[in-house]
């Protein structure tokens, strides 16, 4: 699954830098101005990351929402780099590049630190049991977790793609932890009525069902429609 800017080329690693890791890709702030006629393009969405496995989530979910003139904001766990060397093949520096802006992990003076940054909420693809255990703690060590906890404070959505299996009892009480909190667990969970046919569709599938929860269609999801529209294929 190719990683592509907004006209379809591989982006390029050209972005301003701070000392806290955090990144600012002048280009997509740019081209963000030719698609403020779409009713989606006025949503911001907060992305993180996490180390858990599932790292394609996370890149496939920046590479849609930049399709479909989102703004988002992109904070990555330190694990994260390792799992997406070993599981995408990528760069930091390309995912980075997929959004309009980075923060470092440290990077707590971050805009999506305070809750006066307004967003539509935040997705958090895929979200390690550390990271959601930290959350449900209502601890915030690291801009990750911050992010979350802010959204969470000000009642916006926070939509957790949970990666772990099995769970014992405390993994199931921290869920229920975070769900009593206002956050949507949403396990990357495929359906296989679609009759998917490659990865990148289940993938997708997944992601289509995520976006919904943030009124953004992109129609991926394969909807369903009656068992005899699905045979019908």
């Amino acid at each position: 699954m190719a990683i592509l800017d907004t006209n379809g080329a591989a982006p390029d690693s050209a972005s301003l830098s701070s000392s806290s890791g955090s990144t600012v890709n002048p280009g997509h702030v740019a081209s963000r101005d030719k698609r403020l006629d779409s009713p989606v393009a006025k949503q911001r969405l907060i992305v993180g990351i996490s180390g858990a496995s599932g790292a394609i989530y996370g890149v496939r979910l920046l590479e849609l929402l930049r399709t479909a003139g989102v703004e988002t904001h992109l904070v990555m766990s330190n694990a994260a780099g390792v799992t997406l060397s070993h599981e995408v093949g990528k760069p930091l520096s390309d995912v980075r590049a997929l959004a309009d802006q980075s923060y470092g992990q440290k990077d707590l003076s971050a805009p999506i630190a305070s809750g006066s940054f307004r967003t539509a909420g935040m997705i958090i693809a895929p979200c390690s049991v550390r990271t959601m255990s930290g959350i449900a703690a209502g601890g915030a060590e690291g801009l990750l977790a911050r992010a979350a906890d802010v959204v969470l404070k000000e009642r916006r959505r926070l939509v957790l793609l949970l990666r772990e299996t099995p769970l014992h009892l405390g993994h199931l009480r921290a869920m229920t932890a975070v769900t009593e909190m206002g956050a949507i667990i949403a396990p990357p969970v495929p359906a296989f009525y679609a009759k998917p046919e490659n990865l990148e569709q289940m993938i997708d599938y997944t992601l289509g069902r995520v976006l919904d929860l943030f009124d953004i269609d992109i129609d991926l999801a394969g909807r369903w429609n009656g068992l005899h529209s699905m045979t019908a294929k």
